[in-house]
């Protein structure tokens, strides 16, 4: 890396690698064949891309265990490290992989299994669009909605 691009600049650097090489995943995930019968899937591509960038990703553009502990706290969901390994090894498929890449989140968020963590993204995703509709000032009432 350029040494003469630091601190958050670096940062925002890192963060638009990652994403061109996220985007050429959801590139071949749209081309495949298995998919084609998936609906909506570009837009669910890009949500669930967008969804895998708020996780503090490592060095690799992947969910490490930190990671992965960090967003489920966020979420109000601390898990103990027993927990984690196993969530992990549910979506990398291997109990020795100690990250999810993209591939295996994007495999995860697309398959027929409900492992753990989709679950719990599916249903945080559920209470955010719960909440976005009640933003806003209530709905001006009239005489005729007066009881």
């Amino acid at each position: 890396m350029d040494k003469s691009v630091q601190g958050g600049k670096a940062y925002g650097f890192l963060k638009s690698q990652q994403e061109e090489k996220l985007n050429s995943i959801n590139e071949a995930f749209l081309s495949d064949p298995k998919y084609a019968e998936e609906e909506e899937l570009a837009s669910k591509l890009e949500m669930f891309k967008n969804k895998y960038m708020e996780f503090d990703l490592n060095d690799k553009g992947d969910i490490d265990m930190m990671g992965l502990k960090r967003m489920l706290e966020k979420l109000g969901l601390a898990k103990t490290h027993l927990e984690l390994k196993k969530m992990m090894s549910e979506v990398a498929g291997s109990a020795s992989n100690d990250s999810i890449n993209y591939n295996d989140f994007l495999n995860m968020m697309l398959g027929k299994r409900n492992a753990i963590l989709k679950l719990i993204l599916m249903f945080e995703g559920m209470g955010k669009e719960q909440e976005q509709r009640d933003v806003g000032p209530p709905s001006r009432k009239t005489f005729s909605d007066l009881p």
